[in-house]
Parts: structure tokens; sequence; C-alpha cells
């Protein structure tokens, strides 16, 4: 799915404009970067919750050349899905 059928799917269940759905789509990704940004957990009862993970810094191999390469310690974004979600893709 694409982000433009993403927000017509959006307008379309909620019985709003396309341009005031991209804008609460957008308004919800945003808060949950700011918010998961500064430490914060963001949950959604029945759907999931997004969080911060960290990684450790470690080797790899460049696989072109297969150089041993350090990659930096990073930061990514990690959703997990609540049970009542799990149960409904499972159905």
């Amino acid at each position: 799915m694409t982000k433009a059928e993403l927000i017509s799917a959006v307008a379309d269940a909620a019985g709003v404009s396309k341009a005031d759905a991209e804008r609460t789509v957008q308004a919800f990704f945003d808060v949950v970067v700011k918010e998961t940004s500064s430490g914060s957990k963001v949950a959604w009862p029945g759907f999931g919750s997004f969080s911060i993970t960290k990684r450790a810094a470690r080797q790899g191999r460049n696989p072109r050349t297969g150089d041993v390469v350090q990659i930096k310690a990073s930061k990514a974004m990690k959703f997990t899905s609540a049970a009542g979600l799990k149960t409904q893709l499972n159905k």
C-alpha cells in the first residue's frame, strides 16, 4: 500500500477529506517519532507499541570486498504488536 492509497483509505473510513486524513496521519507519525526519540514508549491498546531499541557497535564485512568494517552504534524504531492484533492476523 502506497502513501496515497493509505491516505485515501483513511479518508474514506473516517469520512473526511484526503487533506485532513493526510494531516492526521502525518501528525500521528510526528508524535511517535518525537516521543520515542525522547525515550518514551507509544502504545495503542489492542494494536501495539512503538519504542526505540539500541544497537551496539559491531564488526561487519563489506560484501563487495570482504574487508572488515566497523559499524557504529545506532538506534532503531521497534514495533511490538499486541496480542489482539496477533489474534486478528492469525484468523
